[in-house]
């Protein structure tokens, strides 16, 4: 299994980063390893202030909830078996796409949390990251 190292992490950030540029967004970019501590972060030129703590609640939300940050959203709203979820944890859980666990060899290993857009947009973004992790893995 592979560990997932600062190197790693610097250069999933890079990935990130070119996709943002790619897309014409300006983003914060989280990731934190598997006990969703903070493993590094990148605030792009312009990116929203308050994107910073999103982008690292999205993070710690996909490896404390071991899913996908958009796989809350609809097990969030009024009326549904998690609604309130988001206000759990001192508000850390995020409801929002844009944070997908790392996964190797069916373990996680870390998250990726990405804020700059909309919900798609930061989905997209991060759907490469772990693209790029999963190619660094078998190579």
């Amino acid at each position: 299994m592979a560990k997932l190292t600062l190197e790693t992490a610097k250069r999933l950030l890079s990935v990130a980063e070119q996709k943002s540029y790619q897309m014409g967004l300006s983003s914060n970019i989280a990731i934190v390893d598997d006990g969703a501590h903070l493993i590094a972060f990148l605030r792009m030129d312009n990116a929203r202030i308050a994107g910073i703590e999103i982008s690292k609640d999205k993070a710690w939300t996909s490896v404390s909830m071991q899913m996908p940050t958009a796989n809350l959203s609809q097990a969030a709203l009024p009326g549904s078996p998690s609604f309130g979820i988001n206000t759990t944890n001192n508000g850390h859980i995020v409801i929002l796409g844009g944070g997908i666990p790392l996964v190797s060899e069916g373990k996680i290993v870390g998250g990726i949390g990405i804020s700059g857009g909309s919900s798609a947009q930061d989905i997209e973004i991060a759907n490469a990251v772990v693209q790029a992790f999963e190619w660094l893995n078998k190579n």
